[in-house]
């Protein structure tokens, strides 16, 4: 009887590679045992080796490169709540890191001001970042905020810590949820070469609308992310 509630050998395969990766002795990019090292590791068939190589790169776990072998994939960003990168990066166990491309003040960006619910000409602050995980690129991110509102967003270093944390710790404001638009794009020239892709490449563009706990629209991001390298599902309230 007890041999009918065994753990099946695919996913015994599977957990022991988990373990490897959460140890941090399978780094993202490094090379998976193949199929037959499995196989010959665990005492299993050749197929029950191959099972679970499938399932770990259909979860993303893995990427299986034909006539290369089968490595560990990037970390993959999951949206399921209101984070802030540096949160989501931490989330999965990665230090986060940011390179700032701009930072100014801007008083002509009429659509946004009025989604911030701000007049035409207000003081807006934008930020262009580069988002990394484990060194590479993964998304190139725009925000804009009232700059008369929340200055303590134009000093800080956000190059090495959250705007939310800077919004929530600094200025006092409790963020809850965020709207959000979303389809698909190109890479254009300019975000070809910040995010190191070849031009044209496909990316998920996200527009979100940051509200406080009070309802107050308080950033305005848009987000151009590698869409290999993330999981998109439904935000939810913070």
């Amino acid at each position: 009887m007890s041999g009918r509630n065994e753990e099946p050998a695919y996913r015994r395969i599977q957990a022991a590679i988990r373990r490897r990766i959460d140890a941090g002795q399978l780094k993202p990019g490094n090379l998976v045992p193949s199929e037959r090292e499995l196989a010959r590791i665990h005492r299993v068939s050749l197929m029950t080796a191959r099972h679970a190589l499938t399932e770990l790169a259909r979860d993303g776990v893995v990427e299986r490169r034909h006539g290369a072998g089968t490595f560990v994939a990037p970390p993959k960003v999951h949206f399921n709540k209101l984070l802030g990168y540096t949160e989501q990066m931490a989330s999965l166990g990665i230090t986060a890191q940011s390179r700032v491309v701009s930072s100014s003040i801007v008083n002509r960006e009429h659509e946004i001001a009025a989604r911030l619910g701000l007049p035409p000409t207000s003081r807006l602050g934008r930020l262009e970042r580069v988002r990394l995980a484990c060194n590479e690129p993964v998304a190139l991110e725009v925000c804009y905020w009232s700059a008369d509102d929340f200055p303590a967003l134009l000093d800080a270093p956000l190059d090495r810590i959250s705007m939310f944390s800077v919004l929530e710790q600094e200025c006092g404001v409790d963020l809850a949820y965020s709207d959000e638009e979303i389809d698909a794009t190109d890479a254009d020239p300019r975000m070809a070469e910040l995010l190191a892709i070849p031009r044209g490449t496909p990316l998920l563009r996200m527009r979100q609308l940051i509200f406080s706990t009070t309802g107050r629209a308080t950033v305005y991001v848009t987000g151009f992310y590698r869409s290999g390298r993330h999981t998109l599902r439904i935000r939810r309230f913070r």
